[in-house]
């Protein structure tokens, strides 16, 4: 009777979630398949192209790339030029970066309980609509010097009785185009962060209120940690936004002439000029280890802000 019983058990049907899983499977790869060929296509293979030409003497069309080894490594860490490049793009990304998120934070605590908060926010975020290209200009005839027909800035400087200041020269305007990036990008990162804060539940605000905490202990204790993983995030894109700087620099720096003077450069420009040429002949090699130290630093960078926002997410 036990053999024949089993016998009548039916065998268990596949369910239909294991159907589900299935067609989830055949479908994945003509959905993956498109865009991975357009990532290896348009990322893969051009950045392991330029670490190759990195390693060669090549002057473009009708030049067949030589092989050189380090060289080109060698002479861009002892150009004069490559050197004001890595240390002005330093500066936008460190100094700028910290500028840019003290105004963020402050328009953050000031926005949180302001009137009208959303329209104020609208308008700080304006700037990131403007082209790069376009806003240089806008910023070139502020920061003008030019006696008796001065540019806005100098014009309120010489109006409180102050002298004129070059903000365009060479060696001043590094920290001019600082302080145009800090303006332009803060309504960027006020948006994402305030975006994050809008998730804050309001009763922990009327309890630290309640319990005496001021402005900056509100801030600290609450707004901070509770949007610190979007704080990580948004520092990435600074970081990978300001090492690939080039159209506010080559405008404010340079304008009228094929390039800003060199302790004006960018890493950005740097490449540019290898690129095409200011002597006619362009060199791609040195072009291309430029591009491979972009892209050591940026992950440098990355992976150490990373490890440094690096918290145990807070459930709220």
């Amino acid at each position: 009777m036990t053999t024949t019983a089993e016998a009548v058990v039916p065998r268990p049907r596949r369910g239909t979630h294991g159907q589900h899983e299935v067609r989830k499977r055949r479908l994945f790869w003509p959905f993956v398949a498109p865009a991975f060929a357009l990532y290896l296509i348009f990322l893969v293979l051009p950045t392991i192209a330029t670490v190759v030409l990195s390693f060669t003497s090549w002057a473009g069309a009708g030049d067949s790339p030589e092989f050189s080894g380090f060289t080109q490594y060698a002479r861009m860490w002892a150009s004069d030029s490559f050197q004001y490049s890595f240390r002005n793009t330093l500066i936008y990304v460190f100094v700028g970066g910290i500028g840019t998120f003290v105004l963020a934070f402050l328009f953050t605590m000031v926005l949180r309980e302001m009137r009208g908060g959303k329209l104020v926010r609208a308008i700080l975020f304006f700037p990131n609509i403007v082209a790069p290209v376009a806003l240089g200009m806008f910023l070139g005839f502020v920061f003008k010097y030019q006696p008796g027909k001065q540019g806005l800035a100098n014009f309120l400087l010489e109006s409180v009785g102050l002298t004129a200041a070059k903000f365009l020269d060479p060696a001043n305007v590094t920290w001019a185009v600082t302080a145009a990036i800090m303006w332009a990008s803060s309504g960027f990162y006020i948006t994402i962060l305030m975006a994050a804060v809008d998730r804050i539940p309001p009763y922990l605000y009327e309890d630290a209120e309640l319990a005496g905490a001021s402005p900056w202990q509100k801030f600290r204790n609450v707004t901070l940690p509770l949007t610190w993983d979007v704080v990580g995030v948004a520092g990435v894109l600074w970081t990978i936004n300001a090492l690939k700087i080039f159209e506010l620099v080559f405008v404010l720096a340079g304008p009228g002439t094929y390039s800003p003077p060199n302790n004006a450069w960018t890493l950005g420009i740097y490449v540019f000029d290898r690129s095409f040429g200011s002597n006619g002949t362009p060199d791609f090699g040195a072009a291309c280890a430029c591009a491979v130290a972009m892209i050591a630093l940026v992950t440098v960078l990355v992976l150490l802000l990373r490890r440094l926002m690096r918290r145990d997410a807070i459930q709220f």
